[in-house]
């Protein structure tokens, strides 16, 4: 059965640079990303902080997708804003400007409604304003979360606080691996679900993702792409495929969680077809079973004879 689907996390505007191009000023942030992915799946409520700058075409895509905006807060101030730029192997992101904005003073207050949401997913945020959304949800089915090296290096209690309450944590590589204080990515995995979390799920960018859980790994690799033009957003877009099928599925099962990664997967590798959200605007539902089959084709084999 279907469940609507809370994602709670930045909205803003990115300024990126890629060997392949440029987007100026385009729609970007944790919270757009996921939506606009978990919505091909699910309803998805979004809730977040914009500035007076913020006109209601920026959130066309979104609307155009049957995103609820009811919870995108416009605070007087500006809009948070990120500038960075990638290398050619397009895998880590150098930031040269970080423009907090409204988005330094959010404290999210969900709706009456929001507050029974059964999916609902932390967006890479301040721990701190994660755990005070998880006291005001009051019976979750699934909680996950994501968060980044800054927030692991300057506030790792209260990440440590959040993770004993979530279900699953999205993390990339590097990060898991400060996190847990571990160079080995099984041990590094191990370590934080004994933090926490049942479910961790390692992305690896163009080497794919890996689920640990108590039923044991699952790995899938990236998706085979000819073009890449930003990397901005893959790891958002994964945890929207990832949550929304979790959230229409309502499966908490071990096919259940090893298809949402595999969806994941497929949104992220839209994603990164182009800047900001353009790709994923102009994906068709046929497009991403097409590509959820190309991965069945990509890691099925026959047994030895």
């Amino acid at each position: 059965m279907t469940s609507p689907l809370l994602v709670v996390g930045s909205v803003a505007f990115d300024t990126v640079r890629t060997p392949f191009g440029s987007g100026e000023e385009v729609l970007g942030g944790s919270a757009t990303y996921f939506s606009m992915a978990a919505s091909f799946f699910t309803s998805v409520h979004l809730v977040a902080a914009v500035g007076e700058d913020f006109k209601d075409s920026d959130a066309a895509p979104l609307r155009e997708r049957g995103v609820d905006l009811a919870g995108l807060t416009r605070i007087p101030g500006r809009t948070f804003r990120w500038e960075g730029e990638y290398g050619y192997d397009l895998n880590t992101a150098k930031t040269l400007r970080t423009e907090l904005g409204v988005f330094a003073t959010f404290r999210p207050k969900l709706a009456e409604p929001l507050r029974e949401s059964a999916f609902v997913f932390l967006a890479n945020i301040d721990p701190e304003i994660q755990t005070e959304v998880l006291d005001q949800v009051t019976k979750p089915r699934f909680v996950a979360c994501d968060t980044m090296n800054f927030w692991i290096e300057g506030k790792l209690e209260a990440l440590r606080k959040t993770l004993s309450r979530v279900d699953a944590l999205l993390i990339n590589d590097a990060e898991a691996r400060q996190l847990a204080g571990e160079p080995n990515l099984v041990r590094a995995a191990a370590a934080i679900r004994r933090m926490g979390p049942s479910t961790v799920v390692v992305k690896r960018g163009e080497y794919g993702a890996i689920m640990f859980s108590e039923e044991g790994v699952f790995s899938v690799p990236a998706y085979p792409l000819e073009s890449v033009l930003d990397p901005t957003g893959a790891g958002d877009s994964f945890a929207g495929g990832f949550m929304g099928h979790l959230a229409r599925s309502g499966r908490l099962t071990v096919e259940g969680f090893r298809q949402a990664v595999v969806l994941g997967s497929v949104m992220a590798s839209l994603n990164v077809e182009d800047f900001s959200l353009r790709r994923l605007a102009r994906t068709r539902e046929d497009e991403i079973r097409a590509r959820y089959r190309d991965f069945q084709d990509l890691t099925g084999f026959a047994e030895l004879a």
